[in-house]
């Protein structure tokens, strides 16, 4: 009677475990952007339930311990007519059952564990537990390492390993009959030893890539057989922004293929409006399919290029205008610079650009819709300029989670590992009318100041990395992208000498200094007469002038090397210790006007080319004012200086320059 029941038991048990859900195959790592992830469950029986099941994935690095970072929630999903489901990335063909993000799956060590549960029993950062686990399957791309620790709390043997370097050929993690896992080509959707019923897939296709208002997008729906009876689905393309006002379609949502055949096609037109929206994006999903066809690819993303944008006055950086676009710098901004030199100038400029009570502190998410606008570019209001590809990028294509291919982000000039800056707790979007105070002394605010934070393309800006700046012949440096034409060269020295004035600690420095990470950032970018020459080779166009003025609006401060790009000589190369005015730097003073002789002097100068009332100063080398007066017309005026270097200001309403003098 004994051996009866525990016989019983042992098919009742072996039933059970049997008809439990098992993890399948997995695909995390892929050759290149991880844009092909997926997992695949399976149960014994077709058409089966998922409720009551979430997937748990675990970090197994060292140092981050057993703790999760995703869960997914299976509640009313189920498996296939062979028992299969697939969650994935859109690329994914067969079409996922279930959509995640791109690279949302860690490539490993982890552990990838199904659960009798909810997704709210497992918020990120979830330690690993045995408790309620059906199935779990560590993985890693590297040979050496594995999840040591998850393993022994799950009760996992054996780690499977996935290496899927650039140019390699696609490999996934599949179950076999025995209950283990071997590394082969990837079979989603699919029995993984070639059995099953076949499945009619219907394939979703366009007659373009991408569209411009106004077009029409043909669509065609082709499935791998006929089918056997009228096949009607429903499409949709809302999106967002884009909605039913964007397109209409030939006769409504619904698209039928006849019995006998395998093919339909649909029209939908894109309405060109007056709208000045911006690029936008719709995205093709179909649903209400019969049980026995299913999708090969679902929601299919399709640009719509606006037509409705507006053209700035000035020009690109690559093809750059001069004098369209004047400063907005108040009266007497820079006033107190005057007759400065050395260390005084500098602490004058940065006494302006950083003063705690004017200068304005916005978050880092802030930043996105500073540079939306500051980085426009001049031919298309909805695009961004890509400073260092100097290619225009649909402001669309705005990175929003971890994928940076074709997407661009925030790229910090200083780099933010050189300089310490740090993103705050917190951080999200508040608005121009909310902000921080701010002063020289917090260096880590220089993670949101806009003057030197630029709309790059993402995967540029991993290249640049923390790098340096310097010549094309140095692999150690950042000296931009093969075939560019150098036309960032002086936003990035003007950039980088106004961080160093902005912010105590951080420094322009000569040479390729080595970056010193951790709590003790070095503060140190170079190179110093690289950045030099790039801000006299690359001049200051409208663009950046334009920029400038705008990110003022936000921050209440300017890039004063934008606006006075020669003051970068005289604090940073080769006039430092000689006095500022302001007049140096002017473009549209005829200096064959005004004479001041004879030079060298002993006694007197003369003063001429002037009408009208004007003043006049006289500087030494160290700054120090040695005589003003005001004269009429040309005049003498008697000096009796000590022998050496002077600087002659002479300014009336309408003009001003300096001139230069040595006193015998």
């Amino acid at each position: 009677m004994k051996i009866k029941l525990l016989f019983t038991i042992f098919l009742v048990f072996s039933s059970l475990s049997y008809s439990q859900v098992v993890i399948n195959e997995i695909d995390a790592d892929n050759p290149g952007a991880n844009d092909f992830q997926f997992i695949e469950l399976k149960t014994p029986l077709p058409n089966s339930s998922l409720d009551g099941y979430v997937l748990v994935f675990f970090n197994g690095t060292t140092g981050t311990g057993t703790a999760s970072y995703l869960s997914i929630d299976l509640d009313g999903k189920t498996t296939d007519i062979n028992g299969n489901f697939l969650a994935g990335n859109v690329s994914v063909t067969p079409s996922p059952s279930l959509l995640i993000n791109n690279a949302a799956i860690q490539i490993g060590p982890d552990v990838v564990a199904l659960y009798s549960g909810n997704a709210t029993d497992f918020p990120v950062g979830t330690l690993a537990t045995a408790t309620n686990l059906i199935d779990a399957v560590a993985y890693s791309n590297a040979t050496t390492t594995s999840p040591s620790s998850l393993m022994g709390i799950l009760g996992i043997s054996t780690c499977y390993v996935d290496v899927q370097p650039m140019g390699s050929i696609s490999k996934s993690i599949q179950r076999l009959s025995n209950g283990t896992y071997a590394v082969n080509p990837p079979t989603p959707k699919a029995n993984n030893d070639g059995s099953g019923t076949p499945i009619n897939y219907i394939t979703t296709s366009f007659n373009s890539s991408s569209y411009t208002e106004g077009q029409n997008a043909i669509i065609t729906f082709t499935t791998s057989s006929p089918v056997t009876s009228n096949t009607t689905f429903t499409i949709a393309l809302e999106n967002g922004n884009f909605n039913s006002s964007d397109f209409t379609f030939d006769t409504n949502n619904q698209v039928t293929i006849n019995s006998g055949s395998n093919t339909a096609t649909k029209t939908i037109t894109l309405i060109d409006d007056v709208l000045e929206e911006g690029d936008e994006e719709f995205i093709l999903v179909v649903s209400g399919l019969p049980t026995d066809v299913e999708l090969n690819n679902n929601s299919i993303v399709r640009r719509v290029a606006d037509t409705d944008f507006q053209v700035a006055n000035f020009g690109t950086p690559l093809a750059p205008t001069y004098g369209q676009v004047s400063s907005t710098a108040p009266a007497g901004y820079y006033a107190s610079l005057e007759g400065l030199s050395g260390a005084a100038l500098k602490q004058a400029l940065q006494d302006i650009i950083a003063n705690p009570s004017v200068v304005h502190l916005h978050s880092y998410a802030d930043i996105w819709d500073i540079i939306r606008v500051a980085d426009t570019n001049p031919l298309n209001s909805g695009q961004i300029w890509d400073m260092y590809l100097e290619v225009p990028m649909s402001k669309i294509d705005q990175q929003q989670g971890s994928s940076i291919v074709g997407k661009w982000n925030r790229e910090h000039i200083f780099c933010q590992s050189r300089g310490g800056f740090v993103v705050a707790d917190g951080d999200y979007a508040e608005g121009i009318n909310v902000w921080n105070t701010t002063s020289a002394a917090s260096t880590v605010d220089g993670v949101s100041d806009a003057h030197h934070i630029r709309a790059e393309n993402g995967q540029e800006n991993s290249s640049r990395n923390n790098k340096n700046y310097g010549p094309v012949n140095s692999s150690t440096v950042y000296a931009g992208p093969v075939g560019t034409q150098g036309s960032w060269h002086g936003d990035v020295a003007r950039s980088l000498f106004y961080m160093a004035v902005r912010f105590n600690g951080l420094n322009v420095v000569n040479g390729d200094p080595s970056e010193t990470t951790g709590a003790n950032p070095s503060g140190n970018i170079g190179d110093l007469a690289t950045l030099l020459s790039w801000n006299v080779s690359d001049k200051r166009d409208d663009y950046e002038m334009n920029r400038n003025n705008y990110v003022y609006t936000w921050q209440n401060n300017r890039n004063p090397f934008i606006d006075y790009p020669l003051l970068a000589d005289y604090i940073f190369g080769a006039n430092y210790g000689q006095p500022w005015f302001a007049a140096l730097a002017s473009e549209s003073f005829d200096a064959a006007e005004i004479k001041v002789f004879p030079n060298p002097a002993s006694e007197h100068i003369f003063v001429s080319g002037l009408t009208g009332t004007s003043n006049v100063q006289i500087f030494s080398i160290s700054g120090a004012k040695v005589l003003e007066t005001t004269i009429n017309t040309d005049q003498m005026l008697p000096i009796n200086f000590e022998s050496g270097m002077y600087f002659v200001k002479v300014s009336n309403e309408e003009k001003q320059i300096v001139k230069k003098i040595i006193v015998k």
